[in-house]
């Protein structure tokens, strides 16, 4: 019984994943350029969600700053999901809607990107987090489910949503790293080139 369970689950995931491709390949092909544009000139990443996409953020970061498959120069990216003080310091003295927003209008510059996680759309700290990346210049690139809720109706033209075609929070964080590791090899791939098979 444990066992047919687990094995539904990677075939479920794999399903997704199939479809997924086909939903969601231009939109994560224009988030690595967006990411590669701001790189090259300078800028930077940020990255924040809650939760499982807490982790998602900080995972991205330490594949942008340390290295993902590939030796080169490390590239600039912060997860706003990692110092505590500044965690409890901001929901305490404010509210947790502001963890994160607070974070964008002191780091964030014009030219650089935002990529928002939420598999509702709905968090009320990460809408903030959108809507300050937005009064500072920067492109947002927004990662979710379910159709997008709030964080889709949110975005501008310049921005990219990435729409994971389902409903279930455990299928969606599942292509959500996919499409972040997607990101990362696309960008190293236009910075160092080709990398020949294993």
């Amino acid at each position: 019984m444990i066992e047919q369970r687990i094995q539904q689950q990677f075939f479920d995931s794999a399903d997704l994943k199939y479809q997924a491709a086909e939903v969601l390949t231009k939109p994560i092909a224009e988030a690595a350029q967006a990411v590669l544009g701001s790189i090259t000139a300078g800028g930077k990443v940020l990255v924040c969600g809650n939760g499982g996409s807490a982790a998602d953020a900080q995972h991205f970061a330490a594949e942008f700053v340390g290295r993902f498959e590939r030796e080169r120069p490390g590239l600039a990216a912060v997860a706003l999901t990692t110092d505590t003080s500044i965690l409890t310091a901001i929901g305490n003295d404010y509210d947790f809607n502001s963890i994160y927003s607070k974070q964008v209008q002191a780091l964030g510059h014009p030219g650089d990107v935002l990529i928002a996680i939420s598999t509702s759309g709905n968090s009320g700290n990460i809408l903030a987090a959108v809507a300050a990346a937005h009064e500072r210049e920067m492109t947002v690139i927004a990662f979710s489910g379910r159709g997008g809720g709030k964080l889709a109706a949110q975005l501008r033209e310049t921005d990219v949503n990435v729409c994971v075609p389902h409903e279930r929070t455990a299928r969606i964080q599942e292509v959500h790293l996919l499409a972040l590791h997607c990101i990362c090899d696309a960008v190293d791939t236009q910075l160092l080139g080709e990398q020949d098979p294993a």
